[in-house]
């Protein structure tokens, strides 16, 4: 795993950087290419059903090590939604969420799987995915890393994540998983894609920001209100900001400058791009308040940038926009 220089998933539940190098993410969203294309192709046949059972047949909840973390997530993100779940044996809120992890996965039936994350057996993923506090619990698509909750939460919100994750699954990349409509059917989309969009994320996930951000603007020219295309935009740019961060550096500034616009702005990437989304909003929210004229007016329109990666259905940014209305009127 290295920093962030690829695609972020696109949705409400997006705003996070790839897991792993390029070339990780690129394998795994080549396999899910390919996944895709076999469903469709069984779907024609008649042999969605073998398919959908071969989805279930994973094991629904798995523990995970350093040593295993590629092949039991990134690559098998490709072909079903993976929800990461980082614990500790010390954390009392860990043994309440946990359970209920655990037993949704088994209810959804294949739809996603549950990778179990020992904080203190892998130091190394935890550092590498700047968990903050646990528990924390996140998901990959296709290679993809979004960010899901920390904390606990109780079931019901739970579920709506969870529903709302496979939705950008299924959507954006055709992965179902084990998935079945209302009447038992097994479910495999099958989703054509903008030749010009589709060259934009491939730029995406090859890592060339430069290349994905004009590839969207292109898209953009010809059709203004594609909102993907909107998101794709906002996730590169984010990337090409953070890419030559030091994050301990903006940090050190950001703590030491509170009204030192650029520093907050620095340090709000790092905290959406790390999966901190409530954390980046509050973070910018906080300097509209205390800051004037130009700068406050920089400050809110980084803010509604992040609004863009995140999505605005997403009650975080709902949130994040009540909050800045207050400051500003």
């Amino acid at each position: 795993m290295q920093s962030p220089n690829s695609r972020l998933n696109s949705s409400a539940l997006r705003g996070a950087v790839d897991l792993a190098a390029v070339k990780a993410a690129g394998e795994a969203a080549q396999k899910a290419e390919q996944v895709r294309a076999e469903r469709a192709r069984q779907a024609a046949a008649g042999g969605a059903d073998d398919s959908a059972s071969a989805s279930a047949a994973y094991p629904l909840v798995i523990d995970v090590s350093e040593d295993t973390f590629e092949a039991e997530v990134v690559q098998r993100s490709a072909e079903v939604p993976v929800v990461v779940d980082f614990w500790a044996e010390w954390c009392g809120p860990c043994k309440q969420l946990s359970p209920i992890l655990e037993r949704l996965a088994e209810e959804y039936a294949g739809r996603i799987v549950l990778a179990k994350i020992d904080v203190d057996a892998n130091q190394l993923i935890a550092q590498q995915f700047g968990i903050q506090g646990i528990p924390a619990v996140m998901a990959v698509v296709a290679g993809q890393l979004v960010p899901l909750f920390q904390g606990a939460e109780n079931e019901a919100n739970v579920r709506k994540v969870l529903d709302q994750l496979i939705a950008v699954a299924e959507q954006r990349f055709g992965i179902v998983g084990g998935a079945v409509s209302a009447d038992g059917a097994p479910v495999a989309p099958v989703r054509p894609e903008d030749p010009a969009l589709s060259a934009a994320h491939d730029a995406l996930d090859r890592g060339d920001l430069g290349g994905a951000i004009q590839a969207y603007k292109n898209v953009l020219t010809d059709q203004p209100g594609n909102t993907e295309a909107k998101l794709g935009l906002a996730q590169a740019e984010l990337l090409h900001r953070v890419e030559k961060l030091d994050p301990q550096v903006v940090r050190t500034a950001a703590a030491a400058g509170p009204k030192d616009v650029a520093a907050q702005l620095d340090a709000a990437d790092l905290d959406l791009v790390g999966g901190h989304v409530e954390d980046a909003f509050g973070r910018l929210v906080d300097t509209v308040g205390r800051t004037f004229g130009e700068d406050r007016d920089t400050a809110r329109l980084r803010l509604l940038e992040l609004f863009e990666v995140i999505g605005a259905e997403d009650e975080r940014v709902v949130r994040a926009r009540t909050a800045l209305a207050r400051v500003l009127f």
